[in-house]
């Protein structure tokens, strides 16, 4: 029996972390992903403020220390000031993936013309891809069934667990062998 896959789900939110309100953005990224998976997985879910350090040292231990294969972050990758996400994300991966935030802004943009106003991205830290998504459950949703086609291939490139997918929720690709 093989080691179900971990996925880490950040939400970075000053007021979610403080308990003023309810993380319905993790909630949907946990339940996408049990949409998505039919393979074994295990989520390591934290709520933390939007502080760069923070964020950097939350990516860094569920990368390094907890052995995620994929995080996704919510929130704070809008342009104000506390808005670090992006810069946090940046600051721990050794590769930028920039073509998921590219792909996730004009997919959003279909909706609302404030999505050029994002600054999602992706990038590697070791052998975990991680990537920065929209704070609303919504656009959530929207961005991953654009970009998760291709996050199985890439964690299969990174030497990960296979992550098989329900073919009835999203398709997924890899090269024929």
């Amino acid at each position: 029996m093989s080691t179900p896959a971990k996925i880490g789900i950040v939400t970075i939110s000053d007021r979610a972390s403080a308990g003023i309100y309810e993380d319905i953005s993790g909630r949907e990224i946990s339940k996408t992903m049990g949409d998505y998976l039919v393979s074994e997985w295990e989520e390591e879910y934290v709520v933390i403020p939007d502080e760069q350090e923070l964020i950097e040292q939350t990516l860094i231990d569920l990368a390094d220390k907890k052995g995620c294969c994929l995080i996704l972050t919510t929130g704070g990758t809008g342009p104000a000031l506390r808005d670090v996400t992006p810069e946090a994300t940046e600051k721990v991966c050794e590769k930028m993936m920039p073509g998921f935030g590219e792909l996730m802004r004009t997919e959003s943009l279909k909706y609302v013309p404030t999505a050029i106003l994002s600054r999602q991205t992706a990038g590697i830290r070791g052998k975990a891809l991680i990537i920065n998504l929209p704070g609303k459950p919504k656009a959530i949703r929207q961005c991953l069934d654009a970009v998760f086609p291709a996050v199985p291939y890439c964690i299969d490139l990174l030497e990960g667990p296979y992550l098989e997918c329900n073919e009835k929720e999203i398709s997924v690709f890899r090269p024929a062998k």
